[in-house]
Parts: C-alpha cells; structure tokens; sequence
C-alpha cells in the first residue's frame, strides 16, 4: 500500500499507481463462490462479461473469486504487474488489460509462483500467458487470450488500480471479480447486496425450468406465448 504523500504526488506519463480499494468480507465472496456466472450474467442483462478468453488451469469445474486489482500496461510489458501483485492480498484477482497482444507473454510460471504463495485467487488476461505446463498443475485459476513462448519486456508504462477493459469486460478496482467454465464477470461491490436476491430468484426459476424439461412433458405455453406476443398464430 502507498503512503498518503505518495497517493499525492504526481505521476510521471502513462503511470498510475492507486490503493487497493476496501476487502469484500470473506463471507460475502464464499457466498457468490457458489454462482454460476451465467446467472450472473441472465440478471445483469446478458450482455456482460469477457469475450475470446480462454481457461488455461486444467479443472474447468474450478472456480475464480475474488475481489478485482486491476491492471492496464502497454502490451507485452509486464513491470506494472510485478507492482499489483505485490500490493494485492490474499484472494484478489489481478484483472489485466494488456490489448489483447499476443506477442509477448504477461504472466509466466514464475508469477504463479508468486500468486500461489500470496494465495491470490487467479488471472484474468487480455493477453497472452507462457509456460502452460506449470498453468496445468492447477491451483491457480487464469483465463488469458491466448499464448506465447516469447517474454515480456519490463520497461512500462502502466497503471494499478484504474478502470480497465479487459475482453470486452469493464472491471473497476474493488470489483468482484466471478470466473468458470462459461466466461468471467464482474459485479460492483456496491450492487452486491442488492443483486443476490435477484440472482436467488432466479437461481429458483431454473431449477423450476430444470425440473419441467426432466419430465419430459416441457413447458408449451412458456414458448407459445411468446411467439402469440409476436403476431404468432399459435
């Protein structure tokens, strides 16, 4: 964490280096552990969340949670990644913009060791990863766009703690961060509280759903009417 003097201090060209925002409790980030992020995204206008990751860690039943250190450094340089993870606790995500570069690798199995040590909770990269037989020892959740041997350079600019675009997803520091098999969201912490019981209630409609399609006797009317709305004929 920085010090009130350098939080005030002005920052040279193309770098910011902001304070990790306020912990999520633990027990809050336990509870949305255990939903999927398509629901998330069903309850927030399924239109959010990244687009062309890919999981690099070997169990897709894992799941990544935690509270956002963002990060936006010039593509193929990793310097201002190095600093993020040093300020991060444990189960953060480190969410990095990197523009979607795949020439140069960001994050290495170095940086996994770190992240496993820390206890962070994964990655999530608009860029490139290396060394995937390390990612396929699993325990650390990250979702990259794609892969290369080549390394980065450590030179910057970046900045810690900013809004970024990551894949399409808006992550703002402090975010919680949800990632599985299907993709990865990102929930504001101050919406938190009042999202839960919408993704409950629906969370109960699917199971609902789930249920009439098991049966095999589906559900006629919660289509036809839906295409009635429509000028249907049915």
């Amino acid at each position: 964490m920085m010090t009130k003097n350098e939080e005030t201090l002005p920052w040279p060209s193309g770098w910011q280096i902001r304070p990790r925002r306020e912990s999520i409790p633990t027990a809050v980030l336990q509870a949305w552990r255990s939903v999927p992020v398509a629901v998330v995204g069903d309850c927030i206008g399924r239109s959010v969340g990244t687009v062309g990751l890919r999981a690099y860690h070997p169990d897709l039943k894992t799941v990544l949670c935690g509270q956002a250190i963002t990060v936006r450094t010039r593509p193929g340089d990793n310097l201002i990644i190095h600093k993020a993870m040093l300020m991060a606790q444990a189960g953060d995500v480190i969410v990095i913009d990197g523009g979607g570069d795949l020439t140069q690798a960001l994050v290495g199995g170095l940086m996994r060791t770190t992240a496993l040590a820390k206890n962070l909770s994964g990655f999530v990269i608009d860029g490139a990863v290396r060394d995937l037989v390390e990612w396929y020892e699993g325990g650390m959740p990250v979702f990259a766009r794609g892969h290369t041997h080549r390394g980065p350079s450590k030179e910057g600019p970046g900045e810690v703690n900013v809004a970024v675009s990551c894949a399409g997803l808006v992550v703002q520091p402090g975010d919680l961060v949800l990632g599985d098999a299907d993709g990865v969201i990102a929930i504001p912490a101050a919406e938190l509280e009042s999202l839960w019981p919408k993704v409950q209630a629906h969370l109960a409609h699917e199971e609902k759903i789930r249920k009439i399609n098991a049966s095999g006797v589906g559900d006629p009317e919660r289509f036809d009417a839906l295409l009635r709305a429509k000028g249907v004929p049915v």
